[in-house]
């Protein structure tokens, strides 16, 4: 995986005990969320730009039911009024660091947390850092409410579903959703990144990982309801932010015969998440295509993963 998407923390979940969370509020709201009417649609892609090793190919027919789907990742403010509500702590705070791109830590946070990937050192493993604190201490979201809730692992996102009575996607309701009715087209819009000179999504702009030249109007996260949305009427499914699927990840698990509502394989590893986030950049992963795919533990959490919910009919 190409860890500009997202870096696993690469520790023993068993080390923690993840919080249960009863659904103290299960009689959701289907405010902000749409009717996504099921069918039948081409999932993956055998395009010359994918990555094979993903398991985005070869490209079959899925059928999946319906059902509703957030407009946008789930906020700050949202995330919020879940941890008022529950005194949730995230797995972030209970480690005691989560990992923050590079630029956008202060020279005191880089001396003070010298910790990185190998191999990818803009990744820098900061105490302190979680989703109230983007950055790390002195870092807030006062002027992010409106932002996709970052810094949150699977376990996390799970903990707030069950609060809210909803559930994580499947990639297959993902990319059927995400596609918004159109058919095999490169993006969630069509096949040109930039349409009528205009940017479509919040990516990597200029020379990745060292300069940001944020033509789309951003370096970081942007706001959830930012750029057009879909045509069926969800915001950010390219860009922004990864999101977690309810999915374990499988390179091969596509290649089964399962084509009507296939939920991944039984057990594994890492979960998938879907759509790319504010670093991706055609240099080095252009996984904001609606078919690309990547993964990571259900303990990780990161800068530049969120998530969005779903709900049964």
């Amino acid at each position: 995986m190409k860890s500009c998407c997202s870096v696993s923390r690469g520790s023993n979940i068993s080390e923690l005990q993840t919080e249960s969370i009863e659904k103290v509020n299960s009689s959701f709201s289907k405010k902000d969320m749409v009717l996504i009417k099921g069918g039948e649609f081409l999932m993956g892609t055998n395009d010359s730009d994918g990555f094979p090793a993903d398991g985005e190919g070869p490209i079959r027919k899925v059928t999946v039911d319906s059902f509703y789907m957030d407009k946008y990742a789930v906020t700050n403010e949202q995330f919020m009024q879940f941890v008022n509500d529950t005194n949730y702590i995230t797995e972030a705070e209970r480690f005691g660091w989560s990992f923050v791109f590079h630029l956008f830590c202060s020279k005191e946070t880089l001396k003070n947390n010298p910790q990185r990937v190998a191999g990818v050192p803009w990744w820098v493993a900061v105490k302190g850092a979680y989703w109230k604190q983007p950055e790390g201490p002195g870092s807030n979201i006062k002027d992010r409410l409106n932002h996709p809730v970052i810094h949150v692992s699977w376990n996390d996102a799970i903990a707030f579903c069950n609060w809210s009575g909803k559930r994580l996607p499947t990639e297959a309701e993902w990319e059927y959703a995400a596609r918004g009715g159109l058919e095999q087209k490169k993006y969630a819009w069509g096949d040109d990144l930039i349409v009528s000179g205009k940017h479509q999504c919040n990516i990597w702009q200029g020379e990745f990982p060292i300069k940001n030249t944020k033509r789309d109007g951003y370096i970081g996260t942007c706001p959830v309801k930012t750029y057009l949305p879909n045509g069926f009427g969800l915001y950010n499914v390219a860009g922004n932010v990864w999101e977690w699927c309810e999915d374990w990840f499988s390179p091969n698990y596509h290649k089964s015969d399962v084509t009507v509502n296939p939920t991944g394989p039984k057990t594994g590893t890492n979960k998938s998440v879907r759509g790319g986030s504010y670093l991706c950049h055609k240099s080095y992963c252009n996984r904001y295509r609606v078919a690309a795919r990547s993964s990571n533990t259900p303990d990780s959490s990161t800068g530049n993963m969120g998530f969005r919910c779903v709900a049964d009919i």
